[in-house]
């Protein structure tokens, strides 16, 4: 009578622990990256009374304000959240300073929302473009973006959508 081996070889276990290595640091940064983009939404939350005071700013003045101190607002350091450091305003432009709690690779980057205007009648609601997003035709952004974060770390809607 032959006996049926029903184990495996070395050969085969060594085999499926490098599939299981080739597959893990495949997902480890994209893990990180969707870790990265959840802590992202919540700092962008923090930010949300300052877009509504730059909005109540433009449209009672028709112009953006400079800085936190021309909005009427504490220093920027005063601005912090589990993945905030700090939120400055210029020229418009809201530039959330990403650390704290955040994740290593997104420490100390920054994330810039610019308010948008229709050129021809600024009088409109403003828009908000968020990070690497391009202004669309017939509007004009004010401020500048100083997004550090790699795109793959943003939402879609942060990210540039022209080619």
């Amino acid at each position: 009578m032959k006996q049926q081996n029903s184990g495996f070889t070395l050969i085969e276990l060594m085999i499926v622990v490098a599939i299981i290595g080739i597959l893990s640091t495949m997902a480890v940064p994209t893990y990180q990256n969707s870790v990265i983009r959840t802590q992202v939404s919540e700092a962008l939350n923090l930010s949300a009374s300052i877009k509504a005071a730059v909005t109540e700013y433009y449209q009672m003045r028709k112009h953006f304000p400079t800085n936190n101190q021309t909005l009427g607002l504490a220093d920027s350091q005063h601005f912090m959240g589990n993945f905030v450091t700090a939120i400055s305003v210029e020229d418009g432009a809201i530039h959330i300073h990403l650390g704290n709690r955040i994740n290593a690779l997104a420490k100390g980057k920054v994330l810039s929302l610019r308010p948008a205007t229709v050129s021809s009648h600024p009088e409109n609601p403003i828009s908000w473009v968020c990070g690497y997003a391009e202004v669309v035709d017939g509007m004009s952004a004010a401020g500048q973006n100083q997004t550090s974060l790699k795109p793959q770390q943003l939402s879609p809607a942060c990210r540039s959508w022209k080619k």
